[in-house]
């Protein structure tokens, strides 16, 4: 599939760069998407702070607004009125009064099911985030002693990979000196047979070759 657009080429991204490591004009890698997304959740929390912050606002507003409407609602201006009309106007007091009392709930609600579950949320945050900062703490202390002794394998690997490439030539070495000495031994075992054979070493033959001389 051809790759998606991005969303907002100027920025890094958190809605662009969510799987993916931000690549230069060249291809190389140069932010990775763990990166991105880590700064994302650091934001999260002053996020959260500013959202509670806006909710509590909204509450104030609310119980304000009931307040004043419960409180007009009591006001007796008018209330002298007889017949119809004073019932009328008894009744919107009333329903002034029942706005009050719903507007008074709703702020009720929000803190209850808004604000504290935000505020809960972002200290639980905290807490996580010291612990979670102790584990990978912990695992970077894990991460560099074991690339130590992977380092310190590597170079023991390396000094018998010399030492047994040594060995191996002075192996090869002796073994060739070996090969050599004794073809000469073979050689030399191949002449001296091959005198005995031809009788040049035989006595009676050498004393009948100087007698013929003689004669």
């Amino acid at each position: 599939m051809p790759e998606q657009q991005l969303l907002k080429p100027s920025e890094w991204s958190y809605c662009d760069y969510f799987w993916t490591d931000k690549k230069d004009p060249q291809g190389n890698s140069t932010v990775s998407g763990f990166e991105i997304l880590l700064q994302k959740q650091l934001k999260g929390k002053q996020m959260q702070k500013e959202m509670a912050e806006f909710i509590r606002e909204r509450i104030k507003i609310e119980e304000e607004y009931a307040k004043n409407l419960s409180k007009l609602s009591q006001n007796s201006l008018a209330a002298q009125e007889e017949g119809t009309l004073g019932e009328s106007w008894s009744q919107l007091k009333k329903s002034m009064a029942d706005e009050a009392e719903v507007h008074l709930k709703f702020s009720s609600k929000l803190q209850a099911e808004v604000e504290k579950p935000l505020l809960n949320f972002r200290e639980n945050f905290k807490k996580d985030m010291k612990k979670y900062d102790h584990h990978i703490a912990d695992l970077r202390k894990q991460l560099v002693s074991r690339y130590a002794a992977v380092e310190k394998a590597r170079k023991a690997l390396t000094e018998r990979q010399k030492d047994l490439e040594m060995k191996t030539q002075q192996l090869e070495i002796k073994l060739s000196n070996k090969t050599e000495e004794e073809i000469k031994k073979a050689r030399r075992k191949s002449t001296q047979a091959g005198e005995w054979k031809w009788g040049i070493k035989n006595p009676s033959i050498d004393l009948a070759r100087k007698k013929s001389v003689f004669h």
